[in-house]
């Protein structure tokens, strides 16, 4: 073939060099558009202060910028009114856009691209994008912490079973079995917004992967953006994802622990518990058995961890053997981004609308501490204040509990005289005191600890937390 021969062009930005048409199968394949087209508000942001750079830098003159200007902030309001002519055939959104400036300002609209790359493009997209997310998630969970902190106020007398290994261990406040994911959930919010800076690092003037030779500015760029920081190296910040990957990790440390808040939920509503009603308005019944009234939120959500997890992997998964620095590959790390987003900040939304509806039955609660050995710790606590090593009270304690289960007993109906048979310490009042699960609690004001008092500095700690962040 001679320089003359006419190519095929394709129609596409980049087609001089082919011969051949696409093939239709291989354009949807490599297609990107049915999901990235949810970047074109950052794509716009993005490239209008990419556009004012070049003005600002001599690249354009003032009046092509504001031809381009004018016709991005055109195109953004067609995109929010749902009147962008999408088509497929153009890729991505990017080139959707740009091939819409095009037709609307002429060739002047491809200037653009001058000093720019998809790549450095794409990836100023995403930073833009996941910063946004990172912002919102931050305050979805703040949000759902309000709504366990008021919880956890209004029941701060109410005592409940604590476990371990699901057996019944030793009795706790309510309030501080819930303080304890409004931890969890303080720790997410921190993870989230120290994720914040490696998102805040601005990759444009990167080019394909080697810089440009066009005398851009990218601090005013950043400044415009509000970007903190700059990537250093331009092959880092076309190829790196970690931003992404760190948004998908933390949404599985959150998702994790809404998941073991979603156990207890299903646990405490069942018969067999009965600490909990959930509102009817997040429940539903059976198609079959009419008495039913299932806990459908907090099971989908345990679920739907699993699926955040996946999005962590598939993405880990992609980036593993990706030399530097673009590859088609990285294509895919928009779709478990998406997806994780959407399923976090709607659990995040209907989780706190949940929590809000429950019901407490302290009634059920109230019985349920009446009969089990959750304050046996104390006798052996009390044995060893007493001068006993704590192992010799442990199995004396042990050998009494025994007893009562041979017997048919709790600790409670036994007398002075049956305590004091297996030593004498423990048939004194002070021993007998002990047994009450509200003198239980109130014994363990150590820092961090359940009793009321403790509890109480817990929730003012907790108060100051979700101000300081």
């Amino acid at each position: 073939m001679n320089g003359m021969e006419k190519h095929n062009d394709r129609g596409k930005p980049w087609g001089g060099r082919f011969k051949e048409e696409l093939d239709k199968k291989a354009e949807a394949f490599t297609a990107s558009l049915p999901f990235d087209c949810r970047l074109a508000e950052e794509d716009i942001q993005g490239s209008m202060a990419h556009c004012r750079m070049l003005v600002k830098t001599g690249i354009l003159t003032a009046q092509e910028g504001d031809l381009i200007l004018n016709g991005l902030q055109e195109i953004g309001g067609e995109i929010s009114r749902g009147e962008f002519p999408y088509d497929l055939s153009l890729e991505d959104i990017h080139m959707n856009i740009e091939k819409r400036l095009i037709d609307k300002i002429g060739p002047v609209g491809g200037k653009l691209h001058t000093a720019r790359s998809r790549n450095d493009q794409v990836a100023l997209d995403l930073h833009l994008y996941v910063k946004k997310e990172l912002r919102e998630t931050e305050k979805l969970i703040c949000q759902l912490q309000e709504v366990i902190l008021e919880l956890a106020e209004k029941n701060l007398e109410v005592i409940i079973p604590g476990y371990t290994h699901l057996q019944r261990a030793q009795p706790v406040l309510l309030a501080h079995h819930l303080l304890a994911y409004f931890w969890m959930l303080q720790r997410d919010r921190e993870r989230f917004l120290d994720a914040f800076k490696r998102a805040d690092l601005m990759p444009l003037g990167a080019g394909a992967l080697s810089g440009t030779s066009f005398p851009v500015d990218r601090e005013e760029v950043a400044r415009e953006l509000g970007f903190g920081a700059l990537y250093e190296n331009s092959m880092d910040a076309v190829s790196d994802r970690d931003f992404i990957l760190e948004y998908l990790s933390c949404s599985s440390f959150l998702m994790m622990h809404l998941s073991r808040l979603s156990e207890e939920l299903v646990l405490w509503t069942s018969h067999e518990f009965s600490f909990l009603e959930l509102g009817d308005a997040f429940t539903t019944g059976s198609s079959m058995m009419p008495q039913k009234k299932n806990p459908d939120v907090p099971e989908l959500v345990r679920a739907k961890t699993g699926r955040v997890y996946g999005n962590l992997m598939a993405l880990l998964t992609v980036l593993k053997g990706l030399p530097l620095t673009y590859n088609k590959d990285l294509q895919e790390d928009k779709e478990p981004l998406f997806d994780s987003v959407d399923t976090v900040k709607n659990v995040l939304s209907i989780y706190a609308q949940l929590l809000k509806s429950v019901q407490v039955r302290r009634e059920k609660i109230a019985a349920a501490m009446q009969d089990d050995f959750s304050t046996a710790t104390e006798l052996a606590d009390y044995l060893a204040l007493r001068g006993l090593p704590f192992r010799e009270a442990h199995h004396l304690v042990g050998k009494l509990v025994r007893h009562c289960l041979d017997e048919g007993k709790l600790l409670k109906d036994l007398s002075s005289d049956e305590l004091a048979a297996f030593h004498p310490f423990l048939g004194s009042d002070e021993a007998l005191a002990r047994l009450s699960p509200e003198n239980a609690v109130w014994a363990k004001k150590s820092r961090g600890g359940t009793a009321p008092a403790a509890v109480r500095r817990q929730l003012q700690a907790a108060r100051e937390a979700l101000k300081k962040l």
